[in-house]
């Protein structure tokens, strides 16, 4: 007869190693740790989640998981979830993981790329402006530099479009 209280702790254990391989990765694009590991807590659970299952599977407080869910929200990695008789909100993961990691990552690139280059062109218009009579050597490689940095965030915005995984949607 198999012995099935060791058969929940190997399970258990390959589902931890699961949950802390896999989060990882998933800090690789800008997760932290206790976010990560709560979107592979709800991936592999499968099931939609209430803030208090979280909370007991992963020993952190419901505050904890509140914040962290929040977030997961903003990133659309995870979905608030209805279900018939229950009160309580639940959480399920997105399942599309692919897609929806490297959309979201993407597109903080693309925000961040874009904001910066702006930023970057505002700051050079001050180095054209009429006050600034003086044309010193100092001034046209300053102004040299800067296009520079302008056009590696056109760059890096164009790389990002390019591996975007719904260009083609």
């Amino acid at each position: 007869m198999p012995d099935i209280d060791n058969n929940d702790n190997i399970i258990s254990e390959v589902q931890y190693q699961a949950i802390t391989e896999f989060s990882k990765t998933l800090e690789m694009f800008s997760l932290n740790p206790s976010e990560a590991r709560l979107f592979v807590t709800l991936y592999i659970e499968g099931k939609p989640m209430t803030l208090d299952e979280m909370s007991e599977a992963l020993a952190k407080s419901k505050t904890s998981m509140s914040t962290g869910v929040r977030s997961l929200l903003d990133m659309n990695l995870v979905e608030r979830v209805w279900k018939k008789g229950v009160r309580k909100d639940l959480y399920a993961a997105n399942e599309d993981l692919f897609n929806k990691f490297m959309s979201s990552y993407v597109y903080r690139w693309l925000d961040a790329a874009e904001r910066q280059k702006q930023s970057l062109e505002e700051t050079r218009v001050l180095l054209d402006k009429d006050e600034f009579q003086v044309q010193t050597d100092q001034a046209e490689d300053l102004k040299d530099r800067l296009d520079d940095m302008i056009q590696f965030h056109c760059l890096i915005s164009k790389a990002f479009e390019d591996i975007d995984p719904n260009k083609d949607k």
